[in-house]
């Protein structure tokens, strides 16, 4: 499988000549030209995770392509064709196989609602949970995108996240809302709790490329 990171939380996926987009949101250059893709998959409704028009420029090279999404993911797109997905859900499409797991955005404030949001093991092996630190029980996660910058979390939470799902791999995502420094500091953190686990990191920047 090779993961290639865009800016801020979104992933393309790519295995044997097919591909998966996740989370092509507001915090991200517009996704152009990309062909082939077999589905998509927006964990939650927040614009950094999704937009009508990166749906929309990625539907206009792929017509018809499925997006997966919670039902608030669907109330918020009023009017896009999406496919409502809950967590202990399997979704077989197109030779991807997507489980969903979680449930719901972790906490910002007691003020702000909290709104649905699943997390997505893709083919049993790349596992992303969103804007949650839900750890998928019972799976052993070969690589794991973890986020690494949020009003909902701090650093020494994703440390603690990485600890808990033990990867093989993992590296930084949902970054766009930090500074160069910060985002070395969280790379620097990020990757001795892995290695600390038995893991290997990577830190990836937008357009990196990682073969597992």
């Amino acid at each position: 499988m090779r993961i290639t990171k865009l800016e801020h939380a979104a992933l393309i996926l790519e295995e044997a000549g097919r591909r998966l987009v996740i989370d092509p949101g507001g915090l991200t250059n517009p996704v152009l030209g990309l062909e082939g893709v077999d589905a998509v998959v927006v964990t939650h409704e927040h614009a950094d995770h999704w937009t009508a028009e990166q749906l929309q420029r990625i539907r206009d090279v792929n017509a018809g392509v499925p997006v997966y999404g919670p039902s608030g993911v669907v109330r918020a797109a009023e009017g896009v064709d999406i496919t409502t997905v809950v967590p202990g859900q399997t979704v077989e499409v197109a030779g991807w196989t997507l489980r969903f797991f979680g449930g719901n955005h972790a906490q910002i404030h007691p003020t702000i609602p909290i709104v649905e949001n699943v997390g997505v093991l893709v083919n049993d092996r790349f596992y992303y949970p969103g804007d949650s630190f839900y750890v998928p029980l019972g799976v052993e996660v070969d690589t794991l995108a973890a986020p690494a910058g949020a009003p909902w979390m701090k650093i020494a939470e994703g440390m603690d996240y990485i600890t808990q799902v033990a990867p093989k791999r993992a590296f930084g995502t949902h970054d766009g809302v930090l500074s160069g420094a910060g985002v070395g500091l969280v790379h620097d953190r990020f990757k001795a709790v892995t290695e600390a686990g038995g893991g290997e990191y990577f830190a990836l920047k937008p357009g990196d490329v990682l073969d597992v």
